[in-house]
């Protein structure tokens, strides 16, 4: 399991052998107390077998083994030898510890990966170059992404399925909350606080957006993009006992009275820089939620907050 002696040049010293294989030491291992070094492949099967020392027969398990001392390590390195790829027609002589990069980069590796010149654009092993058959392994390719999507189809499915249901016992839950809070003024006061809290957190998911074109604003929405914005809104967690009303505030007729008309919109229009935006995602939109913009006036704050759509200038 070590590496043939007969590859190195000169003399190899006796202390950089493994008594295990009578080979040049291959990854080297320590034992913990006689500090015998082996091959790690030679003395994890010895000690697989029989949890001693192969020299003088002391006890040893296989976590007590540590690595050999750089020293050693070093005269390892040092040593010179042929290359793997040697027995196909590589004569290069290198020292150990540059073996292994050699070998990957060696022209006369069989196994190194070149690409197919017959444009099916993979990469195979040079030894399976001449039986390499493009539509064949592209036809295999295929089956593994088809099984492979189909595999991640039916996580998907899964994965809607338990939402479905999370959200059904969430609704479950929230139908009995409403039902005890008409029933228990204690518990209205809690369950208002948990909505309240609900709504925070949402906000809280959305990143805080800047408007560089008030006068972009579209303050009449008509069906169409107020259904754009609302699906929206649902796919970013909303909470639905809020959607209906954003979305009623969305349009002029609904806004306080510091946003009614246009005529006072340019009035307080210096007064939009102060507004805590949050954007939503994927469009021209931000949500102005009542719970980021408690510094506002009453007149330019609605509960549970305002949508703003615009054509352009939001980031």
């Amino acid at each position: 399991m070590g590496i043939e002696i007969n590859r190195f040049q000169g003399e190899v010293d006796e202390e950089l052998l493994c008594p295990i294989c009578s080979s040049v030491l291959e990854n080297p291992l320590q034992a913990p107390h006689c500090e015998h070094a082996f091959c790690s492949a030679c003395i994890h099967e010895w000690l697989s077998r029989q949890p001693t020392c192969p020299v003088d027969r002391q006890n040893i398990t296989p976590p007590q083994l540590r690595p050999v001392p750089r020293i050693l390590r070093n005269l390892l390195y040092r040593l010179q030898l042929t290359c793997d790829n040697s027995v196909y027609g590589c004569t290069a002589i290198l020292k150990l510890d540059a073996l292994e990069s050699h070998v990957q980069e060696c022209e006369f590796n069989p196994k190194r990966p070149v690409p197919c010149e017959l444009g099916c654009g993979l990469v195979v092993p040079k030894d399976e170059l001449k039986e390499h058959n493009c539509v064949r392994e592209l036809r295999s390719l295929m089956q593994a992404q088809q099984s492979k999507l189909v595999e991640v189809q039916a996580e998907v499915a899964e994965s809607k399925f338990q939402m479905g249901e999370q959200k059904r016992e969430l609704q479950l839950l929230k139908d009995y909350m409403l039902a005890m809070r008409n029933a228990n003024p204690s518990l209205r006061i809690l369950a208002d606080q948990m909505e309240a809290d609900e709504v925070r957190r949402w906000a809280e998911t959305l990143p805080k957006a800047r408007v560089l074109r008030w006068g972009g604003m579209i303050s009449t929405p008509d069906t169409v993009l107020q259904a754009m914005i609302k699906r929206a809104l649902s796919e970013s967690g909303c909470p639905p006992h809020i959607i209906q009303d954003l979305m009623e505030n969305a349009h002029e007729r609904r806004w306080p009275t510091g946003l009614s008309s246009l005529e006072i919109r340019q009035l307080n229009r210096r007064q939009y820089e102060n507004y805590v935006c949050r954007r939503i995602p994927g469009k021209q939109a931000v949500a102005v939620m009542a719970c980021d913009n408690g510094h506002m006036n009453p007149d330019m704050i609605l509960e549970p907050g305002l949508i703003m759509i615009f054509a352009h200038g939001v980031e």
